[in-house]
């Protein structure tokens, strides 16, 4: 039982690289998009989606990695179910319609996606710290 609450402790710790990882993402893509509401233009929006390209693929590596932490933590007996999207229509609006609706639109995925990724880095946090309670 030792090895399976070790395993799932550095499954649950590299979830939270790649969540952090993402979260930096968004978080650089979120200012660049206030930018692009204030003035932004072609330049900015380029910059933007490179940030957002940045978290998607950090969100789908930490996809992957949650769902072996999810395997880690059914063999110790302990559910998680947490689920993290960017959706992709936006990054292709916010290019065609570049204006202030498109602009908003994907601001507010990008604020949606971080309350997404804030509160998983959360949930994976508490579980990490009732993991390592339980293996001392």
């Amino acid at each position: 039982m030792k090895s399976e609450m070790r395993e799932a402790v550095e499954a649950g710790e590299k979830v939270l690289i790649t969540l952090k990882a993402a979260q930096k993402e968004l978080n650089s893509a979120g200012n660049w998009g206030l930018f692009d509401l204030f003035g932004g233009g072609l330049i900015t929006d380029f910059i933007k989606h490179s940030r957002l390209n940045g978290a998607v693929k950090s969100m789908e590596q930490a996809k992957h990695d949650l769902r072996i932490f999810q395997r880690e933590l059914q063999d110790v007996e302990i559910p998680m179910d947490l689920h993290v999207e960017v959706e992709g229509f936006l990054k292709f609006a916010d290019f065609f319609f570049d204006g202030i609706v498109a602009d908003y639109f994907v601001q507010s995925k990008i604020e949606n996606a971080k309350k997404q990724l804030n509160d998983a880095v959360y949930q994976v946090e508490s579980i990490l710290m009732d993991l390592k309670e339980r293996s001392r």
